[in-house]
């Protein structure tokens, strides 16, 4: 038998037909690849994408000025500055993510007490410079407004989890 392997296969192309057989069954079968740009695959509940600071219901922000996710975060990523207000509450003046510093690990999501950092469904932020890539609060709190539907969807699916 192995000399029948050795020498007799190769002339009949067992390996190549089997290749092509292979190849003919899965021709017919649906097609599993999505379109990118234009079909997107779904998300898990707890995937981690662009940062946002949300907002309350009536518009105020969120961040109580803690600086729990600054004490917390591994890369040191994030710089928070605060300063009373006239009511006694403390928010933050300065709330800035160096996003090529951040490493994704979910540390400050995790640490928020009141949720008010938290990690999008946004994963398609490419930029051609590093500036831009330097997040302020303005632009932290444009992304949780952008986003807010999906992150209030996402927190209430996970809350059972945490």
């Amino acid at each position: 038998m192995s000399f029948i392997d050795r020498h007799i296969r190769p002339f009949l192309l067992i390996e190549l037909l089997q290749g092509m057989l292979l190849t003919l069954r899965y021709m017919f079968r649906a097609k599993i690849t999505l379109n990118y740009p234009y079909e997107k695959g779904p998300l898990s509940p707890r995937f981690r994408g662009e940062h946002a600071l949300r907002r309350y219901p009536n518009g105020e922000e969120r961040c109580i000025a803690c600086k729990l996710c600054e004490a917390i975060c591994p890369a040191q990523a994030i710089t928070i500055e605060a300063e009373p207000r006239d009511d006694g509450s403390r928010r933050t003046t300065r709330y800035d993510i160096d996003m090529t510093k951040c490493i994704y690990c979910g540390f400050c999501e995790e640490a928020c007490p009141v949720d008010a950092i938290v990690e999008g469904p946004n994963f398609e932020y490419a930029t051609e410079t590093r500036e831009e890539l330097m997040y302020d609060k303005q632009k932290l709190l444009a992304n949780g407004d952008r986003w807010e539907v999906e992150l209030s969807q996402r927190l209430r699916a996970d809350a059972p989890y945490r």
